[in-house]
């Protein structure tokens, strides 16, 4: 069935697409019509980060910037839900087009650049909706915000979302929002995780509870400078780090439709780059901290892999996109299986 609803959502352009399919899974969910074509979420408990998650098999963000469809897509049986990114106010994002598919490849090049609703906005729906599995929330700055300013912006998502999230995601990786990236490097990323990781602690004694704080990181990033970025995160005990976000390098997709388009590239040629920053990382982070690992998932193979370099976990975006629900349960199994209740 998601076979023959792929052929149709790929006639339209990737955005239009991508709502309507969201908003066709709401409608099915609202109908009880969900459950009987997906596969039940497989409790094999994974412990990270100091959070029990149904199974290791989580959505990424951006699928659900505004936490929408939280419903719906929590019965599709993903452990984990991450939503955002979200900014402290709504902006637009960059001009459409700006989501590009090359089926060719199994692949997607976005420019989205932070488009969502807002804190409050994302706030009132996650109010409103809870979820079986682990919730994630995923935050950037405001495209107006100065990057040396941004750690303000992240501190008002942290204070918002705290209450509210079991995990939350420092998303300094993207590369659609200028300049964003270079507070991946040295005193850059210090000035920015020492006032989160204060604020964490100040919050953990006000609410009697502890949100662990991840990181999510480019895929473009060389030995040497992935070695620094450990080094810092394991000084300032951060709770994990998600590897990867999209790629710069087009490689892959140069002579195609589309493949010269600006943005982030996600989905197949993602596949050996993200488990090699997956295998990097692990090294370099000794234990310290456990790897979400993403990006260019579309097989139990694949996720058994990105295990296997290191990962705790993992999660789905470009592969669900381009194989649909039955990923999850497929994923979930193989990890199980090579991994210890």
């Amino acid at each position: 069935m998601y076979s023959l609803a792929r052929k149709l959502l790929f006639t339209l352009s990737g955005e239009a697409a991508h709502q309507i399919a969201l908003e066709g899974l709401d409608a099915a969910a609202r109908l009880r019509l969900l459950k009987p074509f997906v596969a039940a979420t497989l409790q094999a408990p994974v412990n990270v980060m100091g959070l029990e998650f149904p199974n290791a098999v989580g959505l990424a963000a951006g699928l659900d910037k505004n936490a929408d469809h939280l419903y719906s897509l929590d019965q599709l049986g993903f452990g984990f839900i991450e939503v955002g990114t979200v900014t402290p106010r709504p902006q637009p994002g960059n001009p459409k087009p700006r989501m590009f598919r090359i089926p060719e490849q199994e692949a997607i090049i976005n420019r989205m650049g932070f488009n969502n609703k807002g804190l409050d906005y994302l706030l009132a729906q996650v109010k409103k909706q809870s979820i079986s599995g682990v919730l994630g929330i995923n935050l950037g700055k405001n495209l107006t915000t100065p990057v040396e300013k941004a750690v303000n912006d992240y501190l008002l998502g942290l204070e918002g979302v705290y209450e509210y999230a079991d995990y939350v995601t420092v998303n300094i990786s993207s590369p659609n929002t200028p300049g964003l990236r270079n507070l991946q490097y040295g005193e850059a990323l210090k000035g920015l995780l020492l006032p989160l990781k204060e604020a964490q602690a100040r919050l953990a004694d006000q609410h009697q509870r502890y949100v662990p704080l991840a990181v999510k990181v480019a895929p473009d990033m060389n030995e040497e400078e992935l070695q620094s970025l450990a080094a810092t995160l394991r000084e300032l005990k951060l709770d994990a780090v998600i590897a990867t976000n999209t790629t710069l390098d087009k490689t892959a997709v140069n002579d195609l439709r589309y493949g010269a388009e600006a943005g982030g590239l996600s989905g197949r040629p993602l596949t050996e780059k993200a488990c090699e920053i997956t295998r990097q990382l692990a090294n370099a982070l000794e234990g310290d901290l456990p790897i979400i690992g993403v990006g260019g998932i579309f097989s139990a193979q694949d996720a058994v892999d990105r295990i296997e370099a290191g990962a705790s976990l993992i999660q789905l975006y470009t592969g669900f996109i381009y194989r649909g629900p039955s990923l999850i349960s497929e994923c979930a199994e193989a990890i199980a299986s090579i991994k210890p209740a």
